[in-house]
């Protein structure tokens, strides 16, 4: 049975499975890329034993942000903790996040 993701008690749809392995794909530290045609600066952090991973983005042109931790708990569980947003726009913005490959894509 795939991984099933969970936010504020609640099991969601299937396409979490998808949001983890988007997340997976994203590098440790900052990358700046774009999500919804607008540019992002994003900065990911894996802790140690990859029990944990922490993401906050912002728009570099604007005040929007997504900001959140995934806990990876016993057997193929993970618990998604959104910061003061919903589980559906994070789960959203780590879908459509595109890095850049710029070989200059750095902090601004």
């Amino acid at each position: 049975m795939p991984c099933t993701v969970t936010a504020c008690g609640k099991t969601l749809p299937p396409v979490t499975v998808t949001f983890e392995d988007a997340l997976a794909k994203l590098p440790d530290g900052y990358r700046a890329g774009y999500f919804g045609g607008r540019r992002w600066g994003v900065t990911v952090k894996w802790s140690e034993d990859g029990k944990r991973t922490w993401l906050y983005g912002e728009e570099l042109s604007a005040t929007n942000i997504v900001s959140f931790n995934l806990y990876r708990l016993a057997g193929s569980r993970s618990l998604l903790k959104p910061c003061e947003m919903s589980a559906a726009k994070v789960i959203e913005f780590v879908l459509g996040f595109e890095p850049s490959t710029e070989k200059n894509a750095s902090r601004p």
